[in-house]
């Protein structure tokens, strides 16, 4: 199998996970098909398309509809799933969002990479690809986002997008993988022992 050919079906293995994740947290919020839809596809493909957008290239769904099909029937596989089990655990969803993320920063930084764009261009786009999907998916479902809770999560994506584009010159396909495991690590890393960066510690207003 050529590198094009495994990496784009690793990028449709990241969609469908964040598809996934959307429809989890769909299930989570009790809502109805409509709302299962929207939210399994702003994750699967928020991120990637604010990228395109912002680098003015062709939308990848746009000229690709596979990946809706993709997003499709990542959706209908988790809603069938959860008929037979009407419960699904929080870290459930967290784990499906960090191995998304982990997917999502490497291959928003191959993107840019192959397009030509500067190493810290990659790391940003790579960053945004992970984020924004799973940004608009916490918004449109009324949480807080994720990526401005206290663990570690857009700054994992940043180590994970840097430590690709100091191997990619070498080897894509483990710059994609060290990438994207350093990623993954890093957020569930952050998840089980609170790691975060901390800028503001509680005030506490002695004249109240």
């Amino acid at each position: 199998m050529e590198l094009t050919t495994l990496f784009y079906w690793i990028d449709h293995l990241g969609v469908a996970v964040f598809a996934i994740s959307g429809t989890l947290l769909a299930f989570r919020k009790n809502m109805d098909g409509f709302g299962v839809i929207v939210l399994a596809t702003v994750t699967a493909i928020g991120g990637g398309t604010t990228r395109d957008l912002i680098l003015d290239m062709p939308v990848f769904w746009v000229y690709d509809p596979n990946y809706l099909y993709t997003v499709a029937l990542a959706a209908l596989t988790t809603i069938l799933w959860l008929r037979y089990k009407a419960y699904i655990h929080q870290k459930t969803l967290l784990l499906a969002d960090a191995v998304g993320i982990g997917f999502f920063t490497v291959m928003g930084a191959l993107k840019a990479l192959e397009a030509g764009f500067s190493p810290l261009i990659c790391i940003i786009m790579g960053t945004m690809t992970a984020c924004f999907g799973g940004m608009l998916r916490d918004v449109l479902a009324r949480d807080i986002p994720m990526v401005l809770k206290g663990e570690l999560y857009a700054t994992a994506c940043l180590i994970g997008g840097t430590v690709f584009v100091f191997i990619a010159p070498y080897s894509q396909l483990l710059a994609i993988l060290v990438g994207g495991i350093t990623t993954v690590l890093l957020r569930l890393g952050a998840l089980r022992w609170q790691w975060s960066l901390i800028v503001f510690h509680e005030h506490h207003d002695g004249h109240r």
